[in-house]
């Protein structure tokens, strides 16, 4: 399967691939001249064959369309701050799985410097997205937002369906919770290592979200994302 390299965007039939990216083309895959590799401006996907290698740049010339496919649900995870190196991780694993945008929570349980230190992060965690938007071939990285209250973010969230994810014990199993028709849109926030508070519960409850179970073992924060995101797919495929 050919690799897929995101570009700023399309110049007539040609397009460029600079700095990090570049130097990934020439020095780690080798490209030559005459190689064929999928490109993706955000909006669509074109072959590109590369006609020019340089050291921080590589040339492309545009072939054919190429496939396009996305996830089936516009998707938006509202995800806690919490230990760096497993909160990448779910970065990650978010993006695999089709997340359109990733708003990240400073929750009343987030260690505080970590909130702290979230700003500088924020060019890191893009480059996590973007690589991993590359290898699972989609379109575009999700948009990472800074973080914000969570309270904040539940009252400004626009999705149509919106789901707290709670290892609370009163909290309804997300498997039962099935509107009939097929939603435009989906917010799903994940608490931190601690869990939300029940001040940050009633505030979802208020701003229209729906508490639900992943079951009733405790998972980890980053398995949650994984284990939520599919379950929610699963149940509104394409169609």
């Amino acid at each position: 399967m050919r690799r897929r390299f995101l570009v700023d965007g399309f110049n007539g039939d040609k397009a460029i691939v600079r700095g990090e990216q570049a130097h990934h083309l020439g020095r780690v895959l080798r490209a030559k001249p005459g190689q064929i590799y999928d490109l993706s401006d955000g909006h669509s996907v074109w072959l590109g064959k590369v006609s020019r290698v340089e050291r921080d740049r590589v040339e492309f010339v545009l072939m054919d369309r190429a496939e396009a496919a996305e996830a089936p649900l516009d998707v938006t995870v509202l995800l806690s701050i919490f230990r760096f190196s497993r909160f990448e991780w779910a970065l990650e694993k978010a993006t695999e799985l089709g997340a359109r945008a990733i708003q990240t929570l400073e929750s009343a349980r987030s260690e505080r410097p970590l909130v702290e230190a979230a700003a500088k992060r924020l060019g890191r965690w893009e480059k996590i997205v973007h690589e991993a938007a590359e290898q699972s071939r989609r379109l575009a990285p999700p948009q990472i937002l800074p973080p914000v209250r969570s309270r904040d973010a539940f009252r400004e969230s626009m999705a149509e369906v919106k789901l707290l994810l709670s290892e609370r014990r009163d909290a309804a199993p997300i498997e039962q919770f099935r509107p009939a028709a097929r939603p435009a849109s989906v917010g799903l926030a994940f608490g931190p290592e601690g869990g939300w508070t029940a001040e940050e519960v009633t505030a979802a409850r208020e701003a229209g979200f729906e508490e639900v179970s992943l079951g009733p073992l405790i998972l980890r924060a980053e398995t949650a994302v994984i284990a939520g995101l599919s379950i929610v797919l699963c149940t509104w495929p394409a169609g």
